[in-house]
């Protein structure tokens, strides 16, 4: 088995925000801010245009998710980077998360 740390699971994505964040705490304590963000763009695959189309929820987790939940407003347009994770829906679904390291915000 090798190191898990070792392992690449980086992610970036640009896009809006498209579901108001949502500041919550967990039981240990722990502020997270939860929201959506829609990706759209053309992209070029096999020398083909093709549309891309992606949402996304994103978590940001700790001291810093308090602030950014009172900066980001639905419509904001922003750069996130991190790493996904599977989540699971109440239902039971399995989701992929952003767990978000880094966001910036685009003019």
């Amino acid at each position: 088995m090798t190191d898990s740390l070792a392992i690449e699971n980086n992610l970036v994505l640009v896009g809006e925000v498209v579901k108001a964040p949502k500041l919550s705490t967990s039981p240990a304590g722990i502020s997270h801010c939860q929201f959506s963000i829609e990706h759209r763009s053309i992209q070029l695959e096999a020398d083909l245009r093709r549309q891309a189309y992606a949402r996304m929820q994103v978590v940001a987790t700790g001291e810093w998710s308090q602030q950014l939940t009172r900066e980001l407003a639905q419509g904001s347009k922003i750069k996130v980077s991190g790493f996904i994770n599977r989540h699971e829906s109440r239902n039971g679904q399995s989701l992929l998360v952003l767990h978000a390291q880094h966001i910036e915000m685009i003019i």
